[in-house]
């Protein structure tokens, strides 16, 4: 498909939820953004490679520890997020993308171009959310 898909025409296309077009444009979303964040990896990775660990100054040697282990910290929480990418990939070929795992209702499609891993609707995200901030108050 050589045309270039954005929300509003995938909104304004008459039919089901999460059709051809949706699923397309959503498809092509997420394999953006993974790549991305995969170009970005690749860059952190060779510069860390480069860098030089041996600064004489003990409060040069610190700060450059600090912020690899930030970055490293940062890579790990994209490592995991492309695990989820790859997830909505997958319930893109299943025809279950878009769909709230725990009500199988559909999830709004502004929700998803906002957080395209979404795997649950407003509602019952703010219902986990309620749950978990109950629990963790105990």
């Amino acid at each position: 498909m050589s045309e270039t898909l954005d929300l509003s025409t995938a909104l304004s296309e008459e039919g089901s939820f999460m059709n051809d077009r949706q699923k397309e444009y959503f498809r092509r979303k997420l394999q953006l953004w993974k790549a991305d964040i995969l170009r970005e990896s690749k860059e952190t990775l060779e510069a860390l490679a480069n860098g030089n660990p041996n600064q004489a100054d003990a409060a040069d040697r610190a700060s450059s520890e600090t912020d690899r282990s930030i970055e490293l910290r940062a890579r790990d929480r994209q490592r995991k997020l492309v695990g989820k990418i790859d997830a909505a990939l997958q319930r893109i070929d299943e025809g279950t993308y878009g769909y709230c795992e725990e009500t199988g209702e559909p999830i709004a499609l502004k929700r998803l171009d906002a957080r395209p891993i979404a795997t649950l609707s407003l509602e019952a995200q703010e219902r986990h959310e309620r749950r978990e901030k109950i629990y963790r108050d105990e």
